[in-house]
């Protein structure tokens, strides 16, 4: 992708899949089954606003599910939002926005209250009157709420798919979103997906709605190693990016520092042994039981996630080695039944015994501290297009999110955006996200497309689509240009892997190539082609991001610089699948209105 200076505009970019077949309607359409997608469906029924939630998997298989540790919010003694903002930002190396992060912590503790409303049950503290609390890397207090010991995801989805079923909202399982649907004037009118087992391969259906939100998770899967789920392939990410929305910090991918190291080797969902391990006493240890971060940071094992997993690496590059160990021998087996019951099942399933052993441990690609961009009200650059939790940049995690704040922020910004989207406004014409206001019109559900929703007009290019074998050569090309060391080299090779890929998608079937079949549309080919897209991006992000800050770490620029960097890039892609470039002035954002920027250093001015 070539970086122009073009400001935000629709595309018309879309993946090469067949129109839709079918057609059902709604107020709004909300994408994912996580923490974020299934709050936010819900302040909208209870609205009164018809929604219809669309996921990949299963309504209980979201990304939420797989979180171990808790969600924070200043909810003991002692503590306040205050200390909480003041580690989010302290973690966030200096590129959160203050505004925010603000918002996160004030408007935390009574969402999460809320949540136990709905039915999510956390652990009590021992005389059972009140929630008990731990401690997470970059936190100064216990302010971790935990559910089941290590299973708080498994508990927060429990409650949130139970409230769903309970208000018969209307679901679409094991569902690819492909596209955003517009309607004349270039808002958000719905989307296009296929549902997975069902029909033709490659059939297409559509939700039209004038209001979307995108809560799809991650993109962990664009590395050979992750913590994320099989589903976690940038879906969102890059549906927005065909639609001519902004996404931001890219580049900040965090890497978990204690994942379960299974061999170099290891390939797919790796199992996570959480911070919360740390935070009950568990110490970092190299072969020989020395305990290295000592005296690397004020909190030791419990510093910021990014300065743990580069310590890890530096220590496993002096002793020559790929992997480190997480002691906790002295929990006992009582503690690890009851605290970690799921971590160690894990565990003991890959032969070691933490009760016994220590843990063997690096790290792996665990969260998108970027995303798609968005207002303090989860509105994106695209009218009508919201989005929260992973897939969403709101501004909160900066250049490295801390440790549970992501459950907290896919509750608070899904609340945000059901607040934009229930509340009357005056103004009938006004797009979602301008007034507040969504209703669909008054039409009936019918096959194709109606005129207040048309697909992408004839004559708009379709995305060529990457062979399905070439998903792990993307993760590999990722993996070893683009993990946690970069430097101008790896993401140059990276880049140009990455290309050429893309343009070996291009040839396939034409005159230039025509020994390369083009992949047939379905599920495979759309997942590999949405990550050759969120690769490329991020890839081009870090090569313009010539300092190491938060997790993103250059060893060719191995110090921090404000003055130069100390903001972020707003990229969009462009009618001729190019990409445009700019920077903010300063690390907060401006309004997700489009207008003018600066050029990114390196890009070509409008």
């Amino acid at each position: 992708m070539t970086a122009t200076g073009t400001g935000t505009v629709p595309t018309g970019i879309r993946l090469t899949a067949p129109a839709p077949g079918w057609a059902i309607d709604a107020d709004v359409v909300v994408v994912g089954s996580g923490v974020a997608g299934l709050t936010a469906a819900l302040r909208c029924a209870a609205a009164g606003r018809r929604t219809v939630v669309v996921t990949k998997a299963r309504l209980d298989d979201g990304s939420t599910r797989w979180a171990q540790g808790g969600i924070a919010a200043a909810l003991g003694e002692g503590d306040t939002p205050e200390q909480h903002l003041a580690d989010t930002l302290v973690a966030g190396a200096g590129l959160c926005d203050e505004d925010a992060v603000r918002t996160l912590v004030t408007e935390g503790p009574a969402a999460v209250h809320r949540l136990i409303g709905t039915g999510a049950r956390f652990d009590p503290t021992p005389g059972g009157e009140g929630i008990a609390l731990t401690r997470e890397g970059g936190h100064h207090r216990r302010r971790i709420a935990h559910a089941g010991g290590d299973a708080t995801g498994a508990e927060i989805s429990r409650a949130l798919v139970a409230a769903v079923r309970a208000a018969g909202l209307r679901t679409i399982e094991n569902a690819l979103v492909l596209d955003l649907l517009t309607d004349e004037r270039g808002r958000a009118a719905g989307v296009t997906l296929h549902v997975m087992g069902e029909g033709r391969h490659d059939g297409v259906g559509a939700v039209h709605a004038p209001a979307v939100v995108l809560a799809t998770g991650g993109m962990g899967q664009v590395f050979s190693a992750t913590t994320n789920p099989a589903v976690s392939t940038g879906d969102g990410v890059a549906l927005a990016l065909r639609a001519g929305a902004e996404v931001s910090d890219l580049e900040f991918v965090q890497f978990h520092p204690t994942v379960l190291y299974l061999g170099a080797e290891a390939e797919g969902q790796q199992p996570l042994i959480s911070e919360a391990v740390r935070g009950e006493g568990a110490h970092l240890v190299d072969a020989d039981g020395h305990r290295f971060m000592a005296g690397q940071h004020e909190l030791a094992e419990l510093a910021p996630r990014d300065i743990v997993a580069k310590a890890i690496m530096r220590r496993a590059h002096e002793t020559g080695t790929d992997h480190m160990f997480l002691d906790a021998r002295h929990f006992g087996a009582a503690m690890w039944e009851t605290r970690f019951p799921t971590i160690l099942a894990a565990c003991r399933s890959h032969g070691i015994d933490p009760v016994t052993q220590p843990i063997p441990v690096a790290p792996a690609a665990h969260y998108a501290s970027g995303g798609v961009r968005t207002d303090l009200w989860g509105r994106t650059t695209v009218p009508g297009l919201y989005a929260c939790g992973e897939v969403a940049c709101t501004g909160v995690h900066g250049a490295n999110r801390l440790a549970s704040n992501s459950l907290l922020e896919g509750l608070v910004f899904a609340e945000r955006i059901a607040t934009d989207l229930t509340t009357d406004a005056p103004d009938a014409d006004a797009a979602p996200g301008e007034q507040g206001g969504a209703t669909a019109p008054d039409t009936a559900a019918s096959p194709g497309t109606p005129p207040w929703a048309p697909a992408a007009p004839e004559g708009t290019p379709a995305l060529p689509l990457l062979a399905p074998e070439a998903r792990t050569q993307v993760q590999r090309v990722m993996t070893d240009g683009a993990g946690v060391l970069r430097s101008a080299g790896s993401l140059a090779r990276a880049a140009a892997a990455l290309d050429r890929l893309h343009q070996d998608a291009a040839a396939a079937g034409g005159d230039g190539a025509p020994d390369l079949k083009a992949p047939e549309p379905g599920v495979e080919a759309w997942e590999a082609t949405n990550l050759l897209c969120v690769a490329r991006v991020l890839v081009a992000a870090a090569q313009r991001r010539e300092e190491t800050r938060g997790c993103h770490w250059r060893e060719d620029h191995p110090g921090r610089e404000d003055a130069a960097w100390r903001r972020h890039f707003r990229i969009t892609l462009g009618t001729g699948r190019t990409l445009a470039v700019h920077t903010t002035k300063t690390a907060a954002f401006p309004p997700t209105a489009p207008g003018p920027s600066a050029p990114a250093p390196g890009a070509p001015s409008a």
